[in-house]
């Protein structure tokens, strides 16, 4: 019996940050030896907010591919693509827009963070674009080429996999079909983490640090993080549930032992919190020690990553053109 299918992207937005490997990057690799997985770079989606800053789109979809690369997705094993080499899904994004209400669009809470975060950046007069009202269509185009049958997702996304069954229902209805799945949110189990000054971590708020940050870098950045506000000496006592950053991150990086002791160590003042950001940034450096080694090999041969596209292009496009086949069929196309 074959696998059940997966598909699951990325907006092109550059480097990525912890956030990424520990929320989701890190599910994938897992994931990928129990499914049939896809995994895109969404070149498209990136557009929708960023289509008149596209200068480094080509290289942001080049540091995308070598962070996954480096942090354990085979592509020997799952297919990895960009989403505009894929034009088929761009047809089925016209034949699923063509069914979807409005209404389903507009109520999307993707669509609104979006909106806001538009707002805040260009005021409270700018205008949404059409390719942005759209996403949620396309968002569902992404998932639906591949006739998935589930997307891994955290808890606060499963709205945006409702949308998607919504819309493969009413096709299905429709047409008289069933052959559309309605893919089912996969939770994801896995550690989430804050920024370096306890907001959402990001690469637009600089509080971030990236799988591909040096040593040197991690270590510097570390040290920025919020701990214990209450704690004005080394040897204050301390209280780990309240430091905002750090004593999370040791939670995250460190073994049950290691967790502890650092506890003890805060609790009873014989630790101060600059030579504890200090042992943290070791840990995290040790642990991205061969994430960022494969990263440095991927970096020097840019040509074996643009193969590893290409090859992947080629089986998502497989995969996408004998399912459009089908839904130009069912809508009776010409």
């Amino acid at each position: 019996m074959s696998k059940p299918i997966i598909v699951s992207g990325m907006r092109s937005t550059g480097k990525l940050h912890l956030g990424h490997y520990l929320g989701v990057i890190q599910n994938w690799v897992e994931l990928q030896h129990k499914y049939n997985s896809f995994f895109f770079v969404a070149d498209w989606h990136a557009l929708t907010t960023k289509y008149d800053k596209t200068e480094e789109l080509r290289q942001d979809v080049l540091e995308v591919v070598m962070d996954w690369l480096a942090s354990g997705l085979d592509p020997d094993t799952s297919t990895i693509y960009v989403q505009s080499h894929v034009p088929e899904i761009a047809e089925l994004n016209i034949y699923l827009g063509m069914v979807t209400p409005q209404n389903w669009v507009e109520r999307d809470p993707t669509l609104k963070d979006m909106a806001k975060i538009l707002r805040t950046k260009e005021g409270q007069n700018s205008q949404i674009s059409y390719g942005l009202m759209g996403y949620p269509v396309l968002m569902s185009a992404d998932i639906m080429m591949m006739n998935a049958d589930a997307v891994p997702v955290g808890a606060d996304q499963v709205a945006h996999i409702e949308i998607t069954r919504d819309i493969a229902r009413r096709f299905n209805n429709i047409y008289n079909t069933e052959f559309f799945h309605e893919p089912k949110p996969l939770l994801n189990k896995c550690s989430l983490i804050c920024g370096l000054d306890g907001n959402k971590m990001g690469k637009s708020f600089q509080n971030d640090i990236k799988i591909s940050d040096t040593e040197e870098i991690t270590a510097k950045k570390v040290m920025t993080a919020i701990t214990d506000r209450s704690r004005l000496r080394k040897t204050d006592l301390g209280h780990p549930d309240e430091c905002e950053v750090a004593f999370k991150y040791w939670q995250i990086f460190g073994n049950c032992e290691e967790i502890a002791q650092t506890r003890q160590d805060c609790e009873s003042g014989t630790r101060g919190c600059a030579d504890c950001k200090r042992m943290l940034g070791a840990k995290i450096n040790e642990r991205l020690a061969e994430i960022r080694e494969r990263r440095r090999y991927y970096e020097t041969h840019p040509d074996e990553v643009k193969d590893i596209i290409s090859n992947g292009d080629k089986k998502a496009r497989e995969r996408a053109s004998e399912i459009i086949k089908q839904v130009r069929e069912l809508v009776r196309m010409y």
